[in-house]
């Protein structure tokens, strides 16, 4: 899986950690409150649930701990929150702009913008099938404005409508890297869905 020790830090609830468990990840669930670089810093990536900085206060100023984790050089994943009711504005230490802007049909084509990004190969190489049998949607409120230093890796869109990039969102910070991610890993894990384990673990595995 290219990781073996990943933090979980709580959203408005989804089975996310639990499904990476069933996998043999070893998956500890931290409260945002009690979190320091100490702790962290034992961790190859830290995930952050659905909705996080729409439901939990204390990330408006623990978020700083987790810019500084992935600075010293860990992977840090945040997963989609909602325009509307955000706690702080600064999720990341790059600027995103989160917009309603989602995918419906769970099998709209996929294009690849950097095909030899390394997060597209290491551990599994991705291709268009890990895209096929996802369920409900591919995605939502995707930033659709960012810093210049995040790379889209992604191009998707409902039939009739424009192409949105901002599925996936990766740059590299000191000496890790941050993902924002409105792809809907937290529909498509429980469902057992392959191709979305397979780029799950590419987004948070070990440099």
């Amino acid at each position: 899986t290219g990781v073996e020790k990943v933090a979980y830090i709580k959203g408005a609830g989804d089975n996310v950690a639990k499904s990476l468990r069933a996998l043999g990840v070893y998956v500890e669930n931290l409260n945002a409150k009690n979190i320091t670089l100490k702790k962290l810093d034992l961790f190859d990536a830290v995930v952050i649930g659905i909705r996080a900085f729409n439901v939990d206060e204390t990330l408006s100023f623990k978020n700083k701990i987790l810019w500084e984790y992935a600075k010293k050089g860990g992977t840090l994943l945040v997963q989609y929150n909602t325009n509307r009711g955000l706690k702080t504005k600064d999720l990341l230490p790059f600027d995103i702009s989160i917009s309603r802007d989602r995918v419906t049909d769970e099998n709209s084509q996929v294009k690849f913008i950097h095909k030899d990004h390394k997060l597209l190969n290491y551990p599994n190489e991705i291709t268009l099938k890990d895209f096929t049998g996802w369920v409900q949607e591919r995605g939502l409120y995707f930033p659709n404005k960012w810093n210049e230093k995040y790379i889209p890796l992604f191009e998707m869109n409902d039939e009739g409508e424009n192409a949105k990039r901002g599925g996936v969102l990766v740059a590299k910070y000191g000496k890790g890297r941050i993902v924002y991610t409105g792809l809907s890993f937290f529909r498509q894990l429980p469902a057992g869905v392959p191709g979305a384990y397979r780029l799950f673990f590419n987004l948070i595995a070990k440099k």
